[in-house]
């Protein structure tokens, strides 16, 4: 058994979803269970769907649906031959879903409408391929992930029941391969034990994978990107990135708390806790080696390097020169959690507290006012954020040239430096 993840650029037109069948041609016999997320940008269209309506705005909500349906329609005809019409009907099935909800006004909070409409960008996606592979003769069984996974009402970034979901998933997923080979289902998403959708926050996609992984005691995960491999530095910054073809899970998580743009440490839990490999490939050139992580040590990893642009330090001193101590940290960090931000540095001296964040502006105003009542507060944008793994000096000097350093911190293995153009 194995657990494929296709996020949404592996699906985003005729071609790539022909392409995907072309994958799993290379797995024929193989026992598959296959998460897939929304088309191309179909969440962040759904996500305009959402505003207007909660907007007041039903007609422009439903103008906006109305060009989500023609897309994924369009897609299907393209797509499908025979399978076409129960493709169809299938989709106006979702259609109606949306539809219905929007015929009222929104009397509950944002997060709880985000969910219900966003999720349906899956199930689009995931009935559209599941048809197309059948069509081709790639047997698979389709089905709604919000019957297998249980959540909490934390709408927008709901937390599994890990007990009724294993249940679910040994009485109802398991049985599913003794029809077919493949079980296709969605990612990101969940339902209430009242049967309202939830989303599982950021990459939910990736963690829906993992969750399954774990619960089906799988052989390994595989993540399908347009990347060929995890890099060492984001490639669209550093033209010479190089490609990191084995990591361990640690190591990932490291990366991803200073910001990398890898794998998110709660997809990592599931699989670590039962030592299932993670497989990075490329959708666009399965051949390339990829990535693996796994639990093993590694020695001699090249720098891995983390830039973050826009970045705001907000340095907080106590009004009367007194220390700060843990009641005023403890305070401060009720802020963070409160206003939802997170800081990605923070240094503690005897009468000040520092911290640097991304500039998001709107919850930066609010936790400089809120702080402003035990502390005095200086805002200073613009900044940037540099972390080096296993960095060298030689990296360093040639990274840090031509800026002002307004602060470093630095273990063994990582250096950080704040620092102005």
């Amino acid at each position: 058994m194995k657990v494929f993840k296709f996020g949404g650029a592996s699906v985003n037109s005729v071609e790539r979803v022909k392409n995907v069948g072309e994958i799993l041609k290379q797995f024929s016999g193989e026992k598959l269970l296959i998460v897939i997320s929304a088309m191309g940008k179909t969440t962040n269209a759904l996500e305009k769907v959402v505003q207007a309506f909660y907007d007041g705005k039903k007609e422009e909500a439903l103008q906006l649906f109305e060009q989500v349906k023609q897309q994924h329609l369009t897609t299907a005809r393209y797509l499908l031959v025979t399978r076409y019409l129960a493709c169809e009907e299938q989709l106006r099935d979702f259609f109606t879903e949306v539809e219905w909800l929007m015929h009222d006004k929104p009397v509950r909070e944002y997060d709880y409408y985000y969910d219900q409409v966003v999720c349906i960008g899956e199930l689009f996606s995931t009935a559209i391929v599941s048809q197309y592979l059948n069509e081709i003769g790639i047997n698979n069984n389709w089905t709604d992930v919000r019957d297998i996974i249980r959540t909490d009402d934390n709408f927008r970034d709901a937390n599994i029941d890990w007990e009724f979901t294993l249940a679910k998933v040994h009485r109802s997923i398991i049985p599913l391969f003794d029809e077919a080979d493949i079980v296709l289902t969605q990612g990101f998403i969940g339902a209430t034990d009242e049967n309202e959708s939830t989303t599982l926050g950021r990459e939910g996609s990736d963690y829906s994978a993992a969750v399954f992984a774990n619960m089906l005691d799988a052989e390994s995960q595989t993540i399908w990107k347009d990347v060929e491999s995890v890099m060492n530095a984001d490639p669209r910054q550093f033209p010479d990135a190089q490609p990191i073809h084995e990591l361990n899970y640690n190591e990932v998580i490291e990366m991803a708390y200073y910001g990398a743009q890898v794998i998110h440490p709660k997809t990592i839990k599931p699989l670590q806790n039962k030592g299932i490999p993670l497989y990075v490939k490329c959708f666009l050139n399965p051949d390339l080696e990829g990535t693996v992580i796994h639990s093993r040590s590694l020695k001699y990893l090249p720098p891995i390097i983390v830039l973050k642009e826009n970045q705001v330090m907000l340095e907080m001193s106590s009004k009367d020169f007194s220390f700060v101590g843990e009641h005023h940290v403890g305070h401060l960090y009720h802020l963070f959690e409160k206003l939802k931000v997170k800081p990605n540095l923070t240094q503690n001296g005897a009468i000040s507290f520092l911290c640097v964040m991304d500039d998001r502006t709107e919850r930066i105003e609010k936790l400089a006012l809120e702080a402003s009542v035990l502390f005095d507060v200086q805002v200073t944008k613009g900044l940037l954020l540099l972390t080096i793994r296993h960095y060298n000096e030689d990296i360093l000097r040639n990274m840090i040239k031509e800026t002002s350093i307004l602060l470093r911190q630095q273990t063994p293995e990582t250096i950080q430096v704040l620092m102005k153009k």
